[in-house]
């Protein structure tokens, strides 16, 4: 009788057939991003100036023409032999470097950020996972570190609770910190996200795990302490 145990991570191949000649089984099971305890946030205004619209427009089109960082990739591991069948488990795997950290803490310094964060005391848009969300999302975009500015925290944030919150309507107060009362300018932000989600190169996904490894990587960061589960 065949033994069911997990497997150590392989490396995705291709299955190869047993030397019973039956093909082998294989199941697929993608990891999911995480529970949705777990939410992930974000807000902020930027006044309006009259070259800001082609400013920005012209740092995504240099990413996405000349793209330097290494994008994401997914890949398969092995989760567990029984016999003829194997499991899979979806693994994503992404470049997350020490300037992207800095850009971020950077990101921290900014005033109209520091008065959202401080704002959001329930987390609701801006909790610790969320927040490494946007690390990621640092990572994955590939613009240059002194193209990062504070539109694309904004931006970042904004998709990842478009990624991991049910109730959407929260996000939606990081409008009045970036544009004030000024609602013209939110077709603009919108037409950015979606700049930014093709630079990533579609690649909005982000695991419970990645966002642990982007919190270990300076775990004393004041912003990891906006966790949910220590809200009274």
């Amino acid at each position: 009788m065949a033994n069911c145990q997990p497997s150590s991570q392989f490396e995705d191949q291709s299955p190869q057939p047993s030397s019973s000649g039956h093909p082998l089984e294989v199941t697929v099971n993608e990891e999911s991003p995480g529970p949705s305890s777990a939410p992930w946030a974000s807000s902020c205004p930027l006044p309006p100036c009259p070259g800001w619209k082609r400013k920005w427009s012209v740092a995504f089109q240099e990413e996405v023409e000349d793209k330097t960082v290494a994008e994401a990739e997914d890949t398969w591991v092995v989760e567990s032999l029984c016999g003829l069948k194997m499991k899979l488990k979806r693994h994503q795997v992404s470049v997350v470097l020490p300037e992207h950290h800095e850009i971020f803490k950077r990101m921290l310094e900014d005033p109209v950020i520091k008065r959202f964060l401080a704002w959001d005391k329930n987390l609701k848009v801006s909790d610790k996972y969320l927040l490494s969300m946007v690390i990621a999302y640092f990572s994955r975009a590939g613009l240059f570190s002194w193209q990062y500015q504070r539109i694309h925290f904004f931006i970042a944030l904004y998709l990842a609770n478009d990624m991991e919150e049910d109730y959407q309507a929260p996000k939606q107060s990081i409008f009045p910190f970036l544009y004030g009362k000024n609602r013209a300018q939110r077709p603009s932000f919108h037409r950015l996200r979606f700049q930014f989600i093709r630079s990533m190169g579609w690649k909005t996904w982000v695991t419970r795990e990645e966002c642990e490894k982007i919190q270990a990587f300076d775990p004393e960061l004041w912003v990891w302490g906006r966790d949910r589960a220590l809200l009274p």
